[in-house]
Formats: C-alpha cells, structure tokens, sequence
C-alpha cells in the first residue's frame, strides 16, 4: 500500500506518465576500445531523473561483458541490458557490485541469469539494509521503481580482490578492496586500458554522501588508490562526470579534509547543528551538485560523532 501510494504521487509529479513509457534514455559512452561507462544525473535521487545518479559501466570480454554496478531500479536494469545488448554481440557473463548502496544493486533483476560478484561485507549489508532502500527509492522516485525487489549479489569475490587481479576471457582486471565510503569499496582497473572504475570512493563535482562514512578511514583508501594509481587513463567517479587528471579523486579528498577540519572545529566551540548548519561553507563546494541536500546529510550523519568525541575530550 505504502509503495502504492507513493508511485502515485511521484506519477503526479511527473505529469502522470505511465510506468511503461518511462525511459532512462541510457547511452554508452567508450573510454576505451571495449570499455564503457553509463553516466547518470549529477543530482540528487528524485522524480525528474528516475533516481538515475550513478555511473555504471560495461567491459567487453571475448568471454562476455562484465557489467559494473546495475543502477537504481528494475527497470533501469532492463535498460541497460537492453543497451548492451545494442552496443555487442557479447552476452552478458558477469555483475559485479562496487559497495552495498542501492544504485549498485537494486537493477540486478535484468541480470538474474548471470553470477552477480561482491564482497562478502557487502553482501552482508545489502541483506540488512536492502528492504529500506527500496522503501526509500520508491517514495523519492514512484513510477520508475514499479516492480523492483532486491535481487542479492550471489558470488563472494573477497579471494580474488585479495589477490588483486581477477579475469574474465582474456581481459585482466585489478582488484582493491579499501574503504571508508562504506565498509567495504571496492576498486576495479582494467588493465589492458588503464581505466578506474572508483565506486563510492570518488565523487566528481558533486557533494559526497556519508550514511556508512568513516572519514579517516576515506582519506586513508584515497592515499592508497592514488599510489596504486597514480595516472589512469580516465577514472569512473559514483557520480559526476568521468576525468582523466585525477580531480574527481583530489576533489573529493579536498572536500572530506575540510568536512573533517569544519566539524571538529565546530564541536570544539560546541556549536549545535542548527548553528553549524549557518557556518560559511567554501564556494567550490556549496556550487557542487546536490549541495542543498547532501550536505544536509552529511551534518546529520557524521556531526554527532563529533559532537561525542568533543564531550569527552571536556
């Protein structure tokens, strides 16, 4: 009933369009020979852009297509099978899931045929957390989750990430597995290309969003990832756009240091969060997207901790 209700209102919101006409209008743009990246909104999750703010992507075996995180709804990933299948002949061999957020997973019913890769953390999350995120996306973006339910990663690829490599066909793949955006992020490098596709580690022009952050642990995974790193051929960014220089990844280390350095300062003078909410924020940042939103969260999920440690610091 809940969701029920909720597709209905967001229908209206978006001028009563029926589910089966809704169109992500995906495309597939090459980094490389063989190597692909589906760019979502720069935004936040709502009506207008079907909860669609992830960059997935695809590599082209000549054992199949690995496919990179399976975006926000069921029928997202209808669509972007469909897409793959437009762009090669390949079939589709293999998911693999970055982290436990819900634009990673919850496209997996257009992939239910085909193992579906992750950590065993992840795995663990996404059963724990999975009924609300679907919850949560059918409220925020209605019509465009009609018939999503969560269809689990089934595979552990803990071994492989610990090895550091993993193939499929004659493509070889690097492996990390950091964390810090969540407890368990993991890194993917194609080999033969050099392109980086950084999960929930990388934002790009965008505000981060921290619901399992744990910032030294963040810093600590971009330090890592930019020595085993340091010049790929592009890198694929959680959100915003694709870059070659590194910036995504420098932004975001820019960003977390000063949200860290900020809140501290805060709890310091014992600054409550309605005032810390009306302290100056950087200009760089505040134009980033979903400012207005994710900044929001990020008080409401990182300043408590803060606040605590202050206390007892007293």
């Amino acid at each position: 009933m809940i969701r029920w209700c909720c597709a209905a209102l967001a229908a209206w919101l978006t001028g009563g369009v029926a589910a089966q006409t809704l169109d992500y209008r995906l495309q597939a743009r090459a980094l490389a020979p063989g190597v692909f990246v589906v760019e979502g909104a720069n935004a936040d999750f709502s009506p207008a852009n079907g909860c669609n703010i992830i960059n997935t992507g695809f590599i082209v075996t000549d054992a199949g297509v690995l496919v990179i995180n399976t975006g926000p709804s069921r029928l997202y990933g209808e669509q972007l099978r469909a897409l793959i299948q437009r762009t090669t002949a390949q079939p589709v061999a293999a998911v693999l899931h970055l982290n436990l957020h819900p634009d990673y997973f919850l496209g997996n019913q257009a992939f239910a045929d085909v193992p579906r890769w992750a950590t065993a953390e992840t795995r663990a999350g996404i059963a724990r957390e999975a009924a609300a995120y679907e919850n949560n996306l059918y409220r925020l973006c209605g019509d465009w989750m009609r018939g999503t339910q969560t269809l689990a990663p089934d595979r552990d690829i803990d071994a492989q990430a610990q090895a550091g490599h993993w193939q499929l066909g004659e493509r070889r793949f690097e492996l990390t597995l950091l964390q810090g955006h969540t407890a368990s992020d993991l890194v993917l490098r194609d080999r033969r290309s050099g392109v980086l596709f950084a999960g929930g580690l990388v934002f790009a022009q965008r505000v981060p969003t921290t619901p399992h952050a744990d910032l030294a642990a963040w810093l600590n995974s971009l330090d890592r990832l930019q020595a085993l790193v340091p010049v790929p051929a592009a890198t694929v960014p959680s959100h915003g756009p694709v870059q070659a220089d590194g910036a995504g990844l420098a932004g975001t280390r820019r960003y977390l240091q000063w949200l860290d350095a900020h809140f501290s300062a805060a709890a310091a003078q014992g600054l409550e969060m309605n005032e810390l909410l009306r302290a100056p924020v950087p200009a760089e940042f505040r134009a980033w997207a979903a400012f207005e939103t994710e900044y929001l969260r990020n008080v409401a999920h990182l300043y408590p901790r803060y606040e605590r440690a202050a206390w007892k610091a007293r």
